[in-house]
């Protein structure tokens, strides 16, 4: 049997964001009877519970600010290397996902190291170039990915652009990585009719309609480049709406960019907030003209492999994480002024057989290269033969 225990995300069920969502999704698609997982969960007690049939164990963290994720993924390694002790258990794994605990981290790796087990480590993507942080923050982050680059066993990367940048930019450790992408459903919402009262009334709430808007869904953060999309959009003819699905609150970002824009002037612009409801997030994919995505820092994002499997048309930022995702599914716009504009004018009149197309590419990647299938078969392959890559 092995046993893989995963520390990083906030656990599952899945509440949250893309980690949270990649566990669940590893744990309830389980195929192989011979691994067995344990997954780290930041809650307000110390029980363990079963989810998908793995053991999951909770983590109790105090509440101390932005350091709570450094303390959690601290506790969550101590908690994995006592009961790989208590246990007795033989070439465990512990998949540490994002890099939060460098300054700390050899000396779990030597604890482990003495137990036989392996350590692999999800790089996530450049979190400290993140706007949001100031410059020690950013500092730490970056010290961080470094110190746990240099001391993993192996690091999983969910992004072929991420993975050449571990290898270039920590070439001096001679990193060794793999490749395996983060996953999407090609599948229709089955549970939402597109004539549903909930999604009219949505609809009738923001004055949206069917086919006639272009869709933005994301973190409300700077780097995902909210600022450019809208005053490209502000520019274009286009007489459909902008609806932006996001965390807004009337924070300092948004005054800024209230002021940088004036998007209060143009009723195409619209905030919706957040749609925590999944089935309803996939019809408004499914039934939007279009989706515009700015992300510019990380990896493979989510969102972006959501909408190539749930929006016929994808207007992507042209930068290397979203190139390798898209592919030839997509149209790519950058940052020069009235490139993005000019792009909204020229689908705005695009074919349905030109739409058609795009879309049919779209979701064949995603069933070729991104389905939860295949990401799951990918990462069990890579447990279960973990020893044998060891030894060579």
């Amino acid at each position: 049997m092995k046993h893989v225990f995963i520390i990083g995300s906030k656990g599952i069920p899945a509440k949250y964001g893309g980690f949270e969502t990649f566990v669940e999704y590893l744990t309830k698609m389980k195929v192989s009877a011979n691994i067995s997982y344990h997954v780290s969960c930041m809650t307000e007690d110390n029980k363990e519970f079963y989810h998908n049939g793995v053991r999951c164990f909770n983590i109790k963290v105090p509440v101390i600010g932005s350091a709570k994720a450094i303390l959690y993924d601290i506790l969550s390694i101590k908690e994995c290397i006592r009961y790989i002790k208590e246990k007795g258990i033989q070439n465990a794994i512990v998949y540490v996902l994002a890099c939060r605990i460098g300054p700390f981290f050899s000396i779990y790796k030597n604890q482990l190291k003495e137990l036989g087990a392996h350590i692999l480590v999800n790089p996530d993507g450049h979190e400290w170039k993140r706007s949001k942080w100031n410059y020690f923050i950013r500092k730490y982050w970056r010290t961080s990915e470094r110190l746990m680059v240099k001391h993993a066993d192996l690091l999983v990367c969910d992004s072929k652009g991420i993975e050449a940048y571990i290898q270039e930019d920590y070439a001096i450790y001679n990193p060794k990585t793999t490749f395996i992408a983060y996953g999407a459903t090609v599948k229709e919402s089955e549970l939402l009719e597109s004539s549903s009262t909930e999604l009219l009334d949505w609809y009738e709430k923001y004055g949206v309609k069917y086919n006639e808007y272009y869709l933005i869904v994301g973190r409300f953060v700077p780097e995902n480049n909210y600022e450019l999309m809208i005053k490209e959009f502000m520019l274009s003819n286009s007489k459909k709406d902008l609806v932006i699905i996001s965390n807004v609150e009337h924070n300092s970002f948004y005054k800024e960019l209230l002021s940088s824009t004036n998007f209060n002037n143009d009723p195409r612009i619209k905030f919706v907030g957040t749609v925590y409801d999944q089935e309803m997030l996939k019809k408004i994919r499914e039934q939007a003209y279009g989706y515009i995505h700015g992300h510019e820092v990380g990896g493979t994002n989510p969102s972006l492999l959501e909408a190539l499997a749930s929006t016929n048309l994808n207007l992507l930022l042209e930068v290397v994480f979203n190139k390798e995702v898209g592919s030839d599914g997509a149209v790519y716009f950058n940052k020069d002024k009235g490139n993005l504009a000019n792009l909204i004018n020229e689908v705005d009149f695009y074919e349905n057989e030109k739409i058609k197309k795009l879309s049919t590419k779209a979701k064949q990647r995603i069933i070729n290269k991104y389905s939860w299938e295949k990401v799951v078969n990918d990462y069990e392959t890579l447990f279960l033969n973990l020893n044998k890559e060891r030894e060579k």
